[in-house]
């Protein structure tokens, strides 16, 4: 991470995510550089744009993209901009802007998937707890819950940016809407990996991560 600057007002944003990522991708999906196409594979959706700094550099560690792009961070000729592009960056599924609208796209995905009988292949989205202010985020997990769709995950990264709360915390409120959830600190590795395999036969799963409170 180190390697690029120039998006530092979203510095908390980057490495808020930092740990999720790293035991995602090191742990958790069924994809690399070489099944990146293959239909098979687990697809990962990144909602939580702003600050793509730490995506970056798990992808670039990973060997989806050339450590050499890191350097060149958000430059006019860059792949890697401010808000990650599917067109321009290898491992990249969906482009990242509009707050609200990974979770959506990750329900679309999980019924794409499951229309074309391709059981196995998890859909995860990254969002962050400020996204569920918005309205599409909720009508999202409420279907999602309803409809059972067993292989979707929600991370949540909860570092206390959202404007309003929720009695209970976070988890509560996709345990309402029928999900298995559970809340963990975003920075222990062992305690991410066990959220992220915990079996929820029939249900979606939402992992809320918590995280230091944003700067």
């Amino acid at each position: 991470m180190a390697r690029m600057t120039g998006a530092e007002k979203h510095g908390p944003a980057a490495t808020s995510t930092l740990d999720v990522l790293w035991v995602l991708y090191d742990r958790v999906l069924r994809v690399t550089p070489a099944t990146a196409t293959d239909p098979g594979r687990d697809r990962f959706l990144l909602s939580k744009g702003h600050g793509p700094m730490a995506y970056y550099a798990v992808l670039a560690a990973k060997g989806f993209v050339p450590v050499e792009w890191l350097s060149g961070f958000g430059g006019y000729d860059s792949p890697l901009g401010h808000h990650p592009d599917r067109t321009l960056v290898p491992g990249v599924e969906i482009g990242s802007g509009s707050l609200g609208h990974g979770l959506p796209l990750a329900v679309g995905s999980a019924l794409g998937l499951k229309a074309q009988g391709l059981d196995e292949p998890a859909v995860w989205t990254l969002i962050g707890d400020a996204e569920l202010d918005e309205g599409s985020n909720h009508e999202a997990l409420a279907y999602a819950g309803s409809a059972g769709l067993e292989r979707l995950h929600t991370v949540v990264i909860d570092n206390d940016s959202a404007t309003h709360g929720w009695r209970g915390g976070i988890a509560s409120r996709f345990e309402a809407a029928g999900w298995s959830a559970t809340t963990v600190d975003g920075r222990d590795h062992a305690a991410l990996y066990a959220a992220f395999t915990a079996a929820h036969p029939g249900r979606p799963h939402a992992v809320v991560a918590r995280v230091e409170k944003k700067a």
